[in-house]
């Protein structure tokens, strides 16, 4: 992952900023080798359900991939104790292990890093509820 809050010297998905360790909504991409488009969504039409059940259990909750014909992959997941910590928990499962490799094959420019370390994660820069939460919050403390 190229965006990373855990601290240098810090054990991989520890973090010190409070923030990592509430419901994190991430936006990822890779980019899916083009002759390899084909099989990548006929591996995701029918995920192992271990590598599904492993995934829930770990923390990633609400998690899709969208796919364009040009092989751009573009992840969104909302991670319950944030995204590092729960590659954290995934990293220690043996599925996780099979799955990462037999995927590796089918994207480029990891420079050697399995799919789920070596994406792009995408600064979120706006959410509806979080301005609307906020418009309401200074409505009721401006007496607008």
């Amino acid at each position: 992952m190229s965006t990373d809050q855990t601290p240098t010297g810090a054990a991989p998905g520890t973090s010190t900023d409070p923030a990592a360790h509430a419901l994190q909504r991430a936006c990822f991409r890779l980019q899916v080798r083009p002759d390899r488009l084909a099989e990548y969504r006929e591996r995701h039409a029918s995920v192992w359900p271990d590598m599904l059940t492993a995934l829930k259990e770990t923390g990633w909750n609400n998690y899709s991939l969208f796919l364009a014909d040009d092989g751009l992959l573009i992840g969104y997941v909302e991670a319950t104790d944030g995204v590092a910590d729960a590659q954290a928990r995934m990293a220690l499962t043996d599925v996780n292990a099979r799955w990462q490799a037999e995927m590796n094959d089918f994207f480029v420019g990891l420079d050697g890093s399995a799919p789920d370390e070596g994406f792009d994660l995408l600064p979120e820069i706006f959410h509806l509820e979080d301005q609307l939460t906020t418009t309401h919050t200074n409505r009721m403390t401006d007496g607008s």
